[in-house]
């Protein structure tokens, strides 16, 4: 199986696991909390950076590249959490070029396509806003994984 298969194949499992989390979301009484940010991380993310955030999921040993430790990121970035920077990596918009090829998926575009899949009846949906919602969440769990 080459890289792009196995993505797209992450992909779709994704989708599934987000639509599925959104009617189990439904389904929570009202006074439990849904981590939004840790459910899109662990749909996303985990299969490559690992439950822990630390580069080593399942999937990581199938890539050419070292899969980031993403505890690390305020450390080498002199204490500050790289916020814009993960949104942009998560969002894939922004290809840095001196960066190399890009690996990691672009949940950007996976999550407006899902959010227009699950949501295409609604007249009133946006899934441009259901996106940045999913990624601001995600990229704020990032935040919470950063070591002290």
């Amino acid at each position: 199986m080459n890289i792009a298969t196995g993505f797209r194949n992450i992909a779709l499992a994704n989708a599934a696991l987000v639509m599925m989390g959104f009617c189990a979301a439904n389904a929570v009484a009202a006074d439990k909390m849904v981590d939004v940010g840790k459910f899109e991380y662990e749909g996303a993310c985990a299969s490559c950076h690992g439950l822990a955030g630390k580069g080593n999921g399942s999937f990581a040993g199938q890539l050419a590249t070292k899969v980031p430790d993403l505890t690390v990121l305020a450390a080498k970035n002199k204490g500050v959490f790289p916020f814009d920077r993960v949104y942009q990596s998560i969002d894939g918009r922004l290809e840095l070029k001196a960066h190399g090829t890009r690996e990691m998926p672009i949940w950007g575009r996976a999550f407006r396509m899902q959010s227009s899949v699950f949501f295409e009846n609604s007249p009133s949906h946006d899934s441009e806003s259901a996106a940045r919602s999913r990624i601001l969440a995600l990229t704020e769990y990032v935040y919470r994984l950063q070591g002290k």
